[in-house]
């Protein structure tokens, strides 16, 4: 049985599997590789999916379905004649006819798949994803971000030289932006941030309304119909403007005409909010990287909507760089869908591929200032590498307190009713004076959504609460919970650190003056890497010591060479500047 890759896009969906030392797309069977991600319910109950059912926006708008994507793990329903669906069951009904299709050009079975995510989807929607695949019979153990999955089909998945790149994926609902590092054999996204609600319908939207604005017309008051006649010769101009300078948009249907002549820079003026909203979320995976825009070395622009010349001018202006010329922006999730499917089935072992936690999770605390008000206390951060396993130490805030209740969320505001609440447990501990008896709060996470939130009292008696997605079995979840075991242990115990910072005691105890002023200080900042407990952080830290131990050592074995140089750390230490 196939493993596939499958890019579920909020216009158009695709699928693709590993095979033959390669990722190859799959054609649906109109010999197309691009599947439309809209669902239609004709006449007879009958369900349509993709082509044939985009075709029926127009005609049908009251029985056809676009864009629900946007929509993943929210509350929204949509009414198609007299049925009614969740945005997952509409995903599913794309995945299910994605995986048919696969099954019909692989001439076997497909019962399991990667599915490529935004990667600031919350886990709510990440969960609905995998509630769809479950639909539409597929297993999926694992999610990818889009932007790793793009940054591993392009620049990133050849070569061995260590790299930076931004990818910056606009698709046809959402906007991720990534910083992806190679180091060594691991693809590493290492900051993500995005808009969930900014894509290429949204300009779609923009040249409809800018068209009506033009033309004396209110959008508003448009029938149904009309609306998506005219989104649709909207997205169309859209499109042709990526090869054009100039096009005409024309609306005829009887009741409404009209006409006028688009270009780039009228797109431009008309959608000048949308380009805004591009660069928040650039500066933010920057600042969250502690990575300055001079140590970028590569852009990598994927998402259909990344073809628009106007999109790649002002992203390309606006970072300085020019987008990779050797990326196809509308197949890139896709392909790396289906190396990563490669990497699940076990046939392609070259490539080790990590992920980040897209939002911070954490636990309530209470608020001196506003007790009805709880305050969010991160324990995992955004952006920590997964799986990933980080502790929090709290006191008690009441005399004679005879348990705790944690509550935990996920989120970036301040206040925890702004944010996701997750679950809640509760642990007795010893009463006392207010602040005397602790809690240690610790969180593991792990790249396929498990949560497991462990909290020990000062006596040791512990309580355990496990967030898992509801299509996993409990075995399975035990098992997983098993190998994250070894994220307990922190770096500084395990063997390798423990080897490293052995040999620099050493180092420090046979060296004298200068050196040795040397060997205490890169001992202190590496203890400061490890207490970070980020694997590749730590990783590139123990690589740059390895380097000055072995030329401290060369030095100290041969008079005759120079003494080391101090290794290049002071951007580990700095915020990343913009």
């Amino acid at each position: 049985m196939a493993v596939i890759g499958i890019d579920l896009g909020t216009t158009n969906s695709l699928a693709a599997v590993w095979r033959n030392g390669r990722s190859e797309l799959i054609p649906n069977a109109a010999g197309e590789l691009l599947t439309p991600s809209v669902v239609s319910v004709d006449g007879d109950g009958g369900i349509l999916v993709g082509r044939a059912a985009r075709d029926r926006l127009i005609s049908h708008p009251e029985r056809t379905a676009a864009r629900f994507k946007r929509h993943m793990g929210g509350d929204r329903t949509y009414t198609l004649g007299d049925r009614t669906f969740t945005p997952e069951e509409l995903s599913a009904l794309v995945l299910r006819q994605l995986r048919e299709d696969a099954e019909a050009y692989l001439g076997e079975a497909v019962e399991e798949a990667v599915v490529s995510v935004p990667a600031y989807f919350a886990e709510a929607q990440r969960a609905a994803t995998k509630r769809a695949a479950a639909l539409a019979g597929l297993k999926v153990e694992r999610l990818v971000n889009e932007p790793s999955a793009a940054a591993v089909a392009g620049r990133l998945g050849q070569g061995e030289e260590d790299q930076v790149c931004l990818v910056f994926d606009l698709g046809g609902g959402t906007l991720d932006v990534s910083l992806v590092e190679r180091f060594e054999n691991v693809v590493s996204v290492t900051a993500v941030s995005g808009d969930n609600r900014l894509g290429g319908a949204d300009f779609d939207l923009a040249i409809a309304r800018g068209f009506c604005e033009d033309c004396g017309l209110d959008f508003e008051t448009l029938l149904p119909r009309q609306r998506e006649m005219l989104l649709r010769q909207a997205e169309s101009c859209k499109i042709a403007l990526t090869q054009q300078e100039m096009v005409i948009l024309s609306v005829d249907d009887g009741e409404l005409s009209a006409a006028l002549t688009l270009s780039n820079e009228w797109l431009i003026r008309k959608a000048n909010a949308l380009f805004r909203r591009m660069t928040g979320p650039i500066q933010r995976v920057f600042l969250d990287a502690g990575i300055s825009l001079e140590e970028l070395d590569s852009l990598v622009l994927v998402g259909g909507s990344s073809h628009m010349p106007s999109v790649r001018r002002y992203i390309s202006r606006f970072l300085h760089r020019q987008g990779a010329r050797d990326c196809r922006p509308d197949t890139a999730v896709a392909l790396g869908a289906g190396i990563c499917a490669g990497m699940k089935a076990g046939v392609l072992r070259e490539l080790v591929l990590t992920d980040v936690c897209p939002f911070s999770l954490g636990v309530a605390r209470h608020n001196e200032n506003e007790p009805g008000r709880l305050l969010m206390s991160p324990i995992i951060e955004r952006n920590s590498v997964l799986p990933t396993s980080k502790m929090g130490v709290y006191y008690t805030v009441q005399d004679h307190q005879a348990r705790v209740e944690i509550q935990i969320y996920q989120g970036e505001n301040r206040y925890c009713a702004d944010n996701a609440f997750l679950g809640r447990l509760t642990l007795p501990v010893p009463p006392g004076p207010a602040g005397r008896q602790s809690v240690r709060i610790r969180f593991t996470y792990d790249i396929n959504g498990l949560l497991e939130v462990e909290a020990v009292n000062e006596s040791g008696q512990a309580e355990r609460l496990v967030l898992q997605n509801r299509d996993m079995p409990p075995e399975e979840a035990e098992r997983r919970l098993r190998e994250l075991s070894a994220l307990k242990l922190h770096p500084r115990e395990q063997e390798g650190p423990r080897a490293l910072t052995a040999r620099g005691e050493r180092l420090f105890a046979v060296t004298v003056g200068n050196l040795r002023e040397q060997v205490a200080a890169l001992l202190d900042w590496y203890q400061r890497q490890l207490s970070s407990q980020e694997a590749m952080r730590i990783a590139k830290a123990s690589r740059r010591l390895e380097r000055f131990f072995d030329q401290a050592e060369a030095y100290l074995g041969d008079a005759a060479l120079t003494p080391p140089e101090w290794p290049d750390v002071q951007e580990e230490e700095e915020e990343g500047e913009w």
